[in-house]
């Protein structure tokens, strides 16, 4: 059996130009819900199971991980 590699071509404008855009829904939906999650009461907190120290250590990781 023979396997034909076909060459790699470029990710055309558009595609390029997707993932861009895709990567920044992402950046402000992860930025949105941690300000929301900073946003929550003591109380709420509790009810969904962190502490303040957890929420306000996940609102202060960087978007990158």
């Amino acid at each position: 059996m023979t396997l034909h590699v076909l060459p790699r071509t470029a990710p055309s404008p558009a595609h390029r130009l997707h993932t861009l855009l895709a990567w920044i829904a992402r950046f402000r939906e992860e930025r949105r819900q941690r300000d929301a999650l900073l946003s929550l009461s003591d109380y709420e907190l509790r009810d969904i199971g962190i502490t303040r120290y957890d929420a306000v250590t996940e609102a202060q990781k960087s978007l990158w991980r």
